[in-house]
């Protein structure tokens, strides 16, 4: 559906620097998929997603949206692309002095539907995200989730192929967030709308997307089933992201603190999708002289899949310990803290 091939976005700079906001890019996103793309401030998300709706033409490299290349296509053609594609804010971005029918009629009306049809439609995509009672009150009368559930329906008004959602939950509260992610899960499954979410927040990935595509310095970094990519991280930014979540490792001050009441070797020992690999683990330590305590760890569900990591303090001979390890090391990924060695 959407395809990145080299796309590169520079946007002129003072004394004829540019700042280079996407750095060829090579990015696929398969048809009736939720993806997302995270990334810190000023990695590029948002450039990356006004290239989608054509907004924003690569300076050089190639964006195409089903099977169209944005970059050879005259007004009338981006006119009809970005037809096909909707987009939800953050800020919501809704009309103060019209009602809720108002706003999510209003890309209908520019588009030359006739009255009757527009009511008609209207009222179908308010019953489907939940407002019809919302009707006729203003976006003040409105609560974020609702604002942001009318800027949903208007969005959907002309049945996009496409649906972009950029922060389109940064500013809600965590409830209201879970509600406007199922709402975007159920207009995946129920229309087969592609989605492509942009955020900073990890558990707005891990709760709908199918894949994720991380971003740093305009680039992508990594890319992949949403599993693959946060159960084993490849690169530094993405492991920011999944330990910011999870929370599943200690940080220097507590492991400073651990240090207080644990004077063995400490290590690390990832945690993934692998029975018999965790089977492995348990025996390997049962079966040890080593004396193994859990001092630190996290365990979560992404995909129904479990992943984190357990910390251990490790007491007894050294040279058993060194066994233990490699065993562990054997199954899974191991560090040792205290040498900040991965095995």
């Amino acid at each position: 559906m959407i395809s990145f091939r080299g796309a590169v976005k520079e946007f002129p700079g003072p004394r004829g620097s540019g700042v280079l906001a996407v750095d060829h890019v090579d990015l696929d996103i398969e048809d009736g998929e939720i993806t997302g793309v995270i990334g810190y401030s000023g990695a590029g998300k948002s450039t990356l997603v006004r290239m989608i709706n054509a907004l924003e033409l690569p300076t050089a490299g190639t964006v195409s949206v089903g099977g169209r290349v944005t970059g050879e296509l005259a007004e009338r053609g981006l006119r009809e692309l970005r037809s096909e594609v909707g987009m939800i804010f953050q800020q919501f971005n809704l009309f103060s002095s019209r009602t809720v029918v108002g706003n999510v009629g209003y890309p209908l009306r520019i588009a030359g539907w006739p009255r009757e049809r527009r009511r008609q439609r209207v009222a179908e995509l308010l019953e489907f995200v939940g407002i019809s009672d919302k009707a006729r009150q203003f976006p003040h009368q409105l609560s974020g989730g609702q604002k942001q559930r009318v800027g949903i329906a208007r969005a959907l008004a002309t049945s996009p192929r496409i649906l972009l959602a950029d922060e389109a939950t940064s500013a809600l509260d965590p409830e209201t967030t879970l509600d406007v992610l199922a709402l975007l899960k159920r207009i995946n499954r129920e229309l087969g709308t592609t989605i492509v979410v942009i955020t900073h927040e990890m558990e707005v990935v891990s709760s709908i997307c199918d894949k994720v595509a991380v971003m740093e310095q305009g680039q992508v970094i990594e890319h992949g089933p949403v599993y693959d990519v946060f159960a084993d991280p490849r690169q530094e930014a993405t492991r920011r992201f999944v330990h910011s979540v999870l929370h599943d490792r200690p940080s220097e001050e507590t492991l400073a603190r651990l240090r207080e009441h644990f004077e063995g070797r400490m290590v690390t020992v990832w945690v993934r999708d692998d029975p018999g690999a965790r089977a492995a683990l348990s025996s390997a330590l049962a079966a040890s002289d080593v004396h193994s305590t859990i001092v630190y760890g996290g365990i979560r569900e992404l995909a129904e899949k479990p992943f984190g990591s357990i910390t251990f303090e490790l007491t007894g001979d050294n040279d058993a310990i060194d066994a233990l390890v490699a065993d562990l090391a054997a199954h899974t990924r191991v560090e040792e803290i205290g040498a900040g060695v991965a095995r």
